[in-house]
């Protein structure tokens, strides 16, 4: 709960700066490589959470990896690394696209399905999850076969778990409980 309020911060500020120097469009894009990077790379993960590992080791590799970004993006990963907070990095990218859609007056649906979204059912996500926010939305589908079937939507800082995965644990956590 405090590692989400300390990135949320992170990201607020990172979005405020970023405004102020008319740069927050190239950080929102310098974050959503961050977040997707991040995400794909298990062994990335690891060596930011770690630690073993230095904190001028992961700032060296982070510089590398992300070589091209905005100097307020650099900053930020020097920022978390120097406070020792840079296994944040994923969660404040997360944090800094919510903050900036919001900004700009629009939301993203991220919906993870078990298979592809058909485009009559992403039409009919888009309208409801309009209709609840009362934002323009757009719509982002990831496919993840352990969720068996069902999906999961994440609007901000909201999630709906009506995956089949999730209906097992739960089924399975009664059991366990009631015995």
């Amino acid at each position: 709960m405090n590692e989400s309020r300390a990135a949320i911060r992170y990201a607020k500020a990172t979005l405020d700066f970023a405004v102020e120097k008319k740069a927050a469009d190239k950080v929102e894009q310098d974050m959503r490589q961050i977040a997707s990077v991040i995400l794909e790379n298990e062994e990335l993960r690891g060596v930011l959470a770690s630690p073993v590992v230095k904190s001028t080791i992961k700032k060296e590799a982070l510089g590398q990896i992300f070589k091209g970004s905005n100097a307020i993006t650099l900053g930020l990963i020097n920022t978390l690394t120097d406070n020792k907070r840079i296994e944040l990095l994923q969660e404040v990218a997360y944090k800094y696209i919510i903050q900036y859609e919001k900004m700009k007056g629009e939301d993203v649906a991220y919906v993870t399905s078990a298979v592809p979204l058909t485009a009559a059912l992403e039409k009919k996500i888009l309208d409801q999850v309009t209709q609840l926010t009362g934002n323009k939305v757009s719509l982002e589908n990831k496919v993840d076969e352990s969720l068996i079937g069902g999906f999961v939507l994440r609007v901000g800082d909201l999630q709906y778990d009506a995956s089949v995965a999730n209906k097992l644990s739960n089924l399975k956590r009664e059991f366990t409980n009631s015995l």
